[in-house]
């Protein structure tokens, strides 16, 4: 009987050739990552931290900062400009999750499973072409003071002609939402058809055998399928809401008074208009933090329910 030995080497040495090559694929990625990385600290995190020092600071935007603290901070929240803000960016997060996310997700049901269905979204999706600005503007002309929507509804002796849309307040923050919500539910009834154009046809066929329709199919079919990419939509709508900005400052810049203005806008006023550079930026500091802890815990509470659910 013989027995053949074969020399394989140290137990060791595969293995920390291994490591070598992760290591030195590690470090390519590195390079490679690096000027990404760069580009992002010095256009995001710089500013922040450049922002974050002027929030505790007096500057104006000429001369010297000096440094006060936390008083911009106590100020804001004693501000009732900015108990005003933060209430109509309240109504703007509401607002814009309700309407353009959920008639984007009517539009795309009533549309599922039509032939040509894009056609039938393409004159809601347009407008998404047009920017902030340019909405502002052609709503303002629908809207303002016996502007076409009032004329339209004397002429049609309609009720609302005596309603002031862009000056009574909190009238004329939702209506503002209104026009967002024009220019962004085609494309939320865009992103929907595609997410119900990637369901599988068997769970439906099933369901409508055992006589699911309308209501049932949508709760537990088209609902739980389109969970995933409603997280998207829903959190991307929450951070673009409290960003508002470019419609309001066309159609009221805040106004009248102060009573329509955002905190986005508010930061804006008290920086480059009133030349508080240290309340402004307390102020964005703010935003920011209050922007990220929403998307945060909403986007975790999402995805702790899908894993439960899985």
């Amino acid at each position: 009987m013989t027995t053949t030995l074969t020399s394989t080497g140290p137990p060791s040495a595969g293995k920390s050739a291994t490591g070598r090559e992760r290591n030195r694929y590690a470090a390519q990625a590195g390079g490679f990552a690096a000027p990404a990385l760069l580009l992002v600290t010095l256009v995001l995190y710089l500013p922040f931290l450049w922002t974050g020092y002027l929030s505790f600071t007096d500057y104006t935007g000429l001369g010297n900062a000096n440094w006060v603290g936390f008083d911009n901070y106590a100020n804001m929240f004693s501000d009732a400009d900015m108990r005003t803000a933060m209430l109509n960016t309240l109504y703007w997060v509401v607002g814009t999750i309700a309407l353009p996310v959920g008639i984007g997700l009517a539009l795309a049901l009533l549309v599922h499973g039509l032939p040509g269905s894009f056609w039938y979204r393409l004159p809601f999706l347009l407008p998404y072409a047009i920017s902030g600005v340019a909405v502002g503007v052609v709503w303002t002309f629908i809207l303002q003071t016996d502007g076409a929507l009032t004329q339209a509804l004397r002429f049609l002796h309609l009720p609302g002609a005596d309603l002031q849309w862009l000056i009574d307040s909190p009238l004329n923050t939702w209506v503002m939402i209104g026009a967002t919500t024009w220019q962004g539910a085609g494309v939320n009834a865009l992103l929907f058809g595609i997410g119900l154009a990637s369901i599988p046809p068997g769970p439906v066929e099933a369901a409508r055998l055992d006589g699911a329709t309308g209501w049932q199919l949508f709760r537990h079919i088209y609902w739980p399928m389109l969970r995933p990419l409603t997280t998207v939509v829903v959190g991307l709508a929450i951070v673009g809401s409290l960003k508002t900005f470019d419609v309001v400052w066309a159609m009221t810049q805040g106004g009248p008074g102060n009573t329509s203005q955002t905190l986005a806008l508010l930061m804006y006023k008290r920086t480059f208009i009133d030349f508080k550079w240290g309340s402004g930026a307390a102020i964005a500091v703010f935003l920011t933090v209050i922007t990220v802890v929403a998307a945060g815990l909403y986007l975790r509470r999402q995805l702790s329910e899908a894993k439960a659910v899985n």
